[in-house]
């Protein structure tokens, strides 16, 4: 079965086997988990710090636009998340 790119939507979360840290040795975040860890840009931290399980992938973007007065992200969030969610370390809810 294919995993799907996730949907404006779809809820993010960080998986319950990985953690956002911040690694002083690499100056920069982190997603840890089991097998390795994943270094993070600073984009992708802000994305993980958004995946609360609360807001939707359409809310994170909206929130990044925002922040950063920018527009047409969304392709790109979802990419990301996709990325990691093909991994195992973001799951979604509805």
């Amino acid at each position: 079965m294919t995993l799907k790119a996730p949907e404006p939507t779809s809820i993010p979360r960080i998986a319950a086997k990985a953690r956002l840290h911040y690694d002083e040795t690499r100056e920069r975040h982190v997603l840890l988990y089991p097998e390795g860890l994943v270094a993070l840009n600073p984009t992708g931290t802000e994305i993980l710090r958004l995946c609360d399980g609360a807001r939707s992938v359409g809310d994170i973007v909206r929130d990044l636009e925002g922040r950063y007065s920018v527009e047409g992200i969304e392709a790109e969030v979802k990419e990301f998340l996709h990325g990691l969610a093909r991994k195992g370390l973001v799951t979604y809810g509805e």
